[in-house]
């Protein structure tokens, strides 16, 4: 069984996380059920990017992103070459180390 490695964030996983997740499951729904807040305003419908996530390690075992993703994409607040839609990358058998950047375009939004 995979796991997913969550990098220290100051609010939403302060101390990091070890995950074990079965392959086939969205990085959202493991987080979500893990405890780990993360923002998907869209409900996981791929129509915003507060779910936005750097995939640091084992970006090369998930399926490339669909086009509808990549558009999205280009609007998150930190964006990064291995950048997912949590709600759209499925895990598959390999390793994740993933960051959750420290804002969402919302948050940006709301603080300025």
């Amino acid at each position: 069984m995979p796991q997913i490695v969550v990098l220290p964030h100051a609010t939403l996983c302060p101390d990091g996380a070890v995950i074990e997740a079965p392959a086939g499951k969205s990085i959202c729904d493991v987080l979500l059920e893990n405890d780990i807040d993360i923002e998907h305003a869209c409900e996981k419908s791929c129509a915003c990017t507060t779910c936005h996530v750097v995939v640091r390690e084992g970006y090369e075992s998930l399926e490339d992103p669909e086009e509808k993703e990549e558009d999205l994409l280009d609007r998150a607040w930190g964006l990064e070459a291995t950048s997912r839609l949590s709600c759209q990358a499925i895990l598959d058998k390999e390793d994740l180390v993933i960051e959750i950047p420290k804002y969402t375009i919302n948050q940006v939004s709301e603080n300025h």
